[in-house]
């Protein structure tokens, strides 16, 4: 008597639990199916926006070699749209810049890489960029005042391209014939680390050019005061 009582009170026991998961599943069950739609819907999502940046990264690039290719190069690359990409459109403008620079047409190239550094204020990596740009192919032409701010600006502790910014304020110097000057701000950027080997080599060829060591020994010590801006 007492096996069929308990076994007549298991099954009260489960048809209490399957009526209560029926009503749960019932009052709650459109959550679940929201949940997995979410989750279903998002994955769909991110598959087609990376599809999407695939096929809009390899329309630009097409276009850049299209109009790279062409009989006027400048034009072509500054009218490419990269679908609205500010960042693809700095790009496109700088390798215009560069088609400019190379037709001899320095200081319209400098001038259209500033209105890119401009156009990407936000983003340190492009501005920075566009405007080191600038002043390398302004060389000499560029007023002395206007390329030692930006070089300043360019050549701060942790900005993107310090090292090559500095590289450029020691042209400046050999250019405005502050040899001395020159090779101590070289011998600066030769203790700084994350030198590429490019760059290495740049400068131990600047030192030998102007009759210094290539390169002296990094060593700790007290280093020497930063070389005045170039007038």
């Amino acid at each position: 008597m007492a096996n069929q009582n308990d076994s007549f009170i298991d099954e009260v026991t489960e048809d209490l639990r399957r009526d209560r998961l029926f009503n749960a599943f019932r009052r709650y069950g459109w959550i679940a199916i929201l949940l997995i739609l979410a989750i279903v819907g998002g994955a769909a999502w991110r598959e087609y926006a990376k599809t999407r940046d695939e096929a809009r990264a390899q329309a630009w690039g097409d276009a850049i070699l299209a109009a790279q290719q062409g009989d006027d190069p400048v034009t072509a690359l500054s009218a490419v749209d990269p679908d609205g990409s500010v960042g693809r459109k700095a790009l496109s403008e700088m390798l215009a810049a560069g088609a400019e620079a190379e037709a001899g047409a320095a200081v319209a190239a400098a001038d259209r890489l500033k209105a890119t550094a401009a156009a990407v204020a936000t983003d340190p990596v492009l501005h920075d960029l566009a405007l080191l740009k600038a002043v390398m192919v302004s060389g000499a032409a560029m007023d002395a005042a206007e390329r030692d701010t930006i070089l300043a600006d360019l050549s701060k502790p942790g900005a993107p391209f310090e090292l090559l910014a500095l590289e450029q304020k020691a042209v400046a110097l050999i250019g405005a014939g502050r040899n001395e000057d020159a090779i101590t701000l070289i011998g600066q950027i030769q203790q700084k680390d994350g030198l590429s080997e490019a760059l290495r080599r740049r400068l131990s060829e600047m030192m030998i050019t102007l009759g210094a060591e290539a390169e002296p020994n990094k060593g700790p010590g007290p280093q020497p005061m930063p070389a005045p801006p170039v007038n």
